[in-house]
């Protein structure tokens, strides 16, 4: 594996496509990314001569696919004009990749009991979140989101990656009724969870990071901002926090996050935006 860990640039090639309830998984094949990736690293895609704002986008999965070597899988909910003409892609097509980038989710030294929080396609980052932790002996629980069962993701593959998971869904077609926040207090009760990792809307991250403080629990939350560039030129994504030092400033979301600790993101000053991969 390359010890290399800046971002690369390079023309990817689309090796499959399949529709997945609400989403569309693209397989890519994009040569240096997967051997420098780490999960809640991000890539930003070009999406075609039109649209000038590149989209950013979770890595769900990288894994070896036949004579392609590693490639990296997307989640890809067509709801804008971006999203929509990669979700139309079809096997064989081109497009322009950055990555990985953005700062990861940081890994326990020791083996602790983690709780992995995903709501809607920004689970992406948590199954390879759950490989990583297992690879290090941790306990994970796994707490999948959605608003309904068509954008629930991967819920089949979770109760593999977890030894335990709770699913709940707004309208309660699958798994309990309600969100996150109402179902959390008592998952890190049972599973006296020491490290809690979250990735989703901000109401969510919000809920997640006052859970785990009650719960004595040290979270991280990757915080969805929109990023028209991905490497911290445009200044777009803004993120409210407070530093080490104790004083309030504002970073970049693309470079200086995407995960940054619960407890130092001011949340209420946080802009619900337009989230990562959606546009």
């Amino acid at each position: 594996m390359s010890t290399e860990r800046g971002p690369v640039h390079v023309t990817g090639e689309v090796l499959a496509t399949r529709k997945v309830g609400a989403y569309r998984h693209l397989t890519l094949v994009a040569p240096g990314i997967p051997d420098r990736f780490r999960p809640g690293n991000f890539v930003a895609l070009s999406t075609g001569p039109e649209r000038l704002a590149r989209r950013a986008m979770w890595i769900h999965r990288v894994k070896p696919t036949g004579g392609y070597g590693a490639t990296i899988e997307l989640v890809v909910e067509p709801v804008g004009p971006g999203t929509r003409w990669l979700a139309g892609l079809p096997s064989g097509a081109r497009v322009e990749v950055t990555g990985p980038l953005g700062r990861p989710f940081a890994l326990p030294k020791e083996p602790v009991s983690c709780v992995l929080v995903g709501e809607g396609y920004a689970a992406a980052p948590m199954f390879p979140l759950a490989e990583r932790l297992r690879e290090r002996d941790c306990a994970v629980t796994l707490v999948v989101a959605a608003r309904d069962e068509a954008h629930l993701l991967s819920a089949l593959e979770a109760r593999r990656s977890a030894r335990a998971v709770t699913v709940v869904t707004e309208d309660g077609s699958i798994g309990s009724r309600g969100t996150v926040a109402d179902v959390l207090p008592d998952v890190l009760g049972k599973s006296r969870a020491e490290v809690v990792y979250a990735a989703g809307p901000a109401s969510t991250l919000h809920a997640v990071a006052s859970a785990a403080e009650v719960a004595g629990a040290w979270s991280q939350t990757a915080v969805e901002q929109p990023m028209a560039c991905g490497t911290g030129l445009c200044q777009g994504c803004a993120v409210p926090v407070v530093g080490e030092d104790g004083v309030a400033r504002m970073v970049r979301a693309c470079v200086d996050g995407p995960v940054f600790r619960g407890d130092r993101v001011r949340w209420d000053d946080v802009e619900p935006g337009v989230r990562v991969g959606s546009a």
